[in-house]
């Protein structure tokens, strides 16, 4: 398992569309398990409700970590997409 932290800076934070994005990637890795994780909270990524309820606001730091195949590279294409949120 490979976990890296990621700082979301986007201005409105992570809301519905950016959430659906993400679960969409993420879904597009099938043999792997990604997890979004807060101090208080952990998720599974392909959850659009489960995104949707940590609540991120901009500034938040979270923790994104991938078990299963090619885990470098899902990790880097998650937190890649995460930290330009909002560009």
């Amino acid at each position: 398992m490979l976990s890296s932290k990621v700082l979301l800076s986007a201005p409105s934070g992570l809301h519905a569309r950016p959430a659906g994005e993400l679960v969409k990637l993420v879904k597009g890795f099938a043999g792997s398990k990604v997890r979004i994780a807060t101090p208080a909270k952990s998720v599974d990524a392909a959850s659009m409700l489960g995104l949707l309820s940590l609540g991120l606001k901009s500034g938040s730091e979270l923790e994104v970590s991938v078990e299963g195949g090619d885990e470098a590279a899902v990790l880097q294409a998650v937190s890649s997409f995460i930290s330009s949120i909002g560009e």
